[in-house]
């Protein structure tokens, strides 16, 4: 890993982690109260709807996926690089339990990015609910429990969150590519749709292991700094999320087969 690869940019170097932190560690049940409208919206929204035309909103959803694909493309490059390098030169267990990704070099500030970005997220459903598609548990389930989980783990600068965003920055990167190409017309070949869905599912298990590992050094006494609420709230969350879409796999299957 090169030196210019971890070369900090301006607003890198600026951004005060100490702050950031400070302020969800006041501020992280706040993440409640989105939810709790989020939740009030879909249900209200798709009342609404159901005695109206369906919007097709066609450029503003492929506007709101491309910033959101470029935005994760650059988290996934640049919290990407150093995961890398702290994998390459210190080892797998220091990736995991170092604290350094929420207050080093490059990743501080696409950590603070990556939890704060997951309330805008929630915005994604404002397209399903007035295009009138089909809202299915997963996406709801997924967005609201996500942004609880890192706004409530980021706090604590607990061990594994640099595997966890990480993954996600790039499962994300692909995912809102995907939506932006097909928000403008492009046809997707239906496997890319399948390729997504298994990246996802890779994510989910990836982190349960990271998940596992962080518990087991906790156990022998090594200093991985996390508590045992932490991990079985982010291990349910994963294999919740795993369960609903290989569910969702098999009976789409089922369905095309018969």
């Amino acid at each position: 890993m090169s030196v210019l690869a971890l070369q900090e940019y301006e607003f890198e170097k600026q951004f005060n982690e100490d702050e950031a932190i400070r302020w969800m560690q006041e501020n992280w049940k706040k993440s409640f109260l989105f939810s709790a409208l989020y939740a009030a919206f879909i249900l209200g929204g798709r009342r609404v709807m159901k005695r109206r035309e369906k919007f097709e909103l066609r450029k503003p959803l492929a506007l709101w996926s491309l910033t959101l694909a470029v935005f994760s493309i650059f988290g996934a490059v640049r919290t990407g690089s150093y995961m890398t390098y702290i994998l390459m030169t210190k080892g797998l267990k220091q990736s995991v339990c170092d604290q350094s990704f929420y207050n080093g070099p490059v990743s501080k500030f696409w950590a603070y990015a990556f939890v704060l970005s997951k309330a805008p997220e929630l915005g994604d459903t404002l397209f399903i609910v007035l295009r009138k598609q089909k809202l299915i548990f997963l996406h709801w389930y997924h967005h609201m429990t996500v942004l609880l989980y890192s706004w409530y783990s980021y706090k604590d600068m607990v061990a594994g969150g640099g595997w966890f965003m990480t993954m996600n920055y790039l499962v994300h990167a692909v995912m809102y590519s995907y939506y932006a190409l097909r928000a403008v017309g492009f046809k997707v070949s239906r496997k890319f749709a399948m390729f997504i869905t298994l990246t996802q599912i890779t994510q989910m298990l990836v982190g349960c292991v990271v998940n596992y590992l962080v518990y087991s050094w906790m156990q022998q006494g090594q200093e991985c700094p996390s508590h045992v609420q932490n991990i079985v709230w982010s291990s349910l969350m994963y294999l919740m999320n795993d369960t609903v879409t290989s569910v969702s796999i098999f009976a789409t299957q089922h369905f095309l087969r018969s």
